[in-house]
Order: C-alpha cells, then sequence, then structure tokens
C-alpha cells in the first residue's frame, strides 16, 4: 500500500540523520531498524506492514536525547529510556500519519514502539523481542566491551533480566544465536 511505502521512507528518512555511523558509514539507527525488522520477520514471518513499520521505529531519533542529559545512576537511566519510548512512539505516530497509515493502525504501532503492554500485548512483546535479539546478535560485545568494569555478576544479573523479557519463542531464537565464547559462558551461567 502506498502509505506504508511512505511511511517507510520517511521513517528510513529520520534514521539517515543520525550522527554516528557504522563503520562502513551507514547511519547507525537505519541499520538497528533494518536488524529489528529482520528479527520481527523472523519471529513473525506473516508480520503485518504496520508492526514491520513499527520495527524500523525502535531508536527513532534516539540521539536527539542523549543519555547524558538525565542524571548518573540507575534511576537517571530509567528516566532516560522512558522518555526515550515516550518520545519515539510520538514521532512514529507523526511519521505514519503524515505518510498516510490510519490513525487506528498509528496508534497500535506507537502503543508498540512505547513497550506498553510488555507481555500482554503481542506487539509490543514481538518488538521486544526483537530488540533483545538484536542486541545479543550484534551489540552484547560491544557492550561487555563498554562495560569492562563491571564486575562478573552485574552482567549475568543483566543477562537474567533481559532473558526474562523475551518471549519463550524468542528464548528458542537467542539460543540459536553463535556468540563468543566469553559471552556464551556468562549467558550460560545466567541461564544456570
Amino acid at each position: 500500500m502506498e502509505a506504508y511505502a511512505r511511511a517507510r521512507q520517511l521513517i528510513d528518512d529520520a534514521h539517515a540523520a543520525d550522527p554516528v555511523r557504522t563503520a562502513d558509514g551507514g547511519p547507525a539507527e537505519l541499520v538497528y531498524g533494518e536488524r529489528v525488522e529482520a528479527w520481527v520477520v523472523r519471529l513473525v514471518p506473516d508480520a503485518s506492514p504496520i508492526l514491520r513499520l513499527a520495527a524500523r521505529c525502535q531508536h527513532l531519533e534516539r540521539w536527539l536525547t542523549p543519555r547524558a542529559t538525565f542524571p548518573e545512576g540507575k534511576s537517571g537511566y530509567l528516566a532516560w529510556r522512558r522518555s526515550l519510548y515516550v518520545k519515539q512512539a510520538e514521532r512514529a505516530r507523526t511519521l505514519l500519519l503524515e505518510a498516510g497509515v490510519s490513525a487506528a493502525e498509528a496508534a497500535e504501532a506507537a502503543t508498540w514502539v512505547s513497550k506498553t503492554g510488555l507481555k500482554t500485548n503481542p506487539g509490543t512483546q514481538t518488538l521486544e523481542d526483537a530488540a533483545v535479539l538484536v542486541f545479543l546478535e550484534n551489540e552484547i560485545t560491544a557492550f561487555a566491551a563498554q562495560h569492562a568494569d563491571y564486575p562478573r555478576e552485574k552482567f549475568i544479573d543483566i543477562l537474567r533480566k533481559t532473558w526474562r523479557k523475551l518471549s519463550p519463542d524468542a528464548q528458542h531464537s537467542a539460543r540459536g544465536l553463535t556468540l563468543p565464547p566469553a559471552i556464551t559462558d556468562l549467558v550460560r551461567e545466567a541461564l544456570g
């Protein structure tokens, strides 16, 4: 449908403005959105166009709200994340409406992007599953290197909390990922 194609283009254009670039020079958040969508399609092969578009909206314009604009510590981090969910959901809704997507579908996508109804809303859960799988498949090694000062127990706790967010199907997919040996050991310990 033409509105979905326009929405995809608007979302991708927004991602293209990301100042952070991947090793090959592409906008980091565009690559991330593509990866989340790819996992959504793997998890839900008949994913609706609006679910696929919502997947591309993960981290939408995240760079506009740097982590450093919130206080240090866990409470500051959680406030930053909640703020991002709201901003990203509203921006997704705006772009979808601008493209001509129905108000009902735009609202549904915004619900999913905002992480509303995690564990109870299938769309929200699918986006969370895909985001976690992208993290495990593509980002966990860099995360571990960035936080090399964390004690082993903290990594294990993070992995346990991350694992609990996943649906059983996504947990099954996660078990099939090929991870670096050091990360595999941490995951094994976290799940053991």
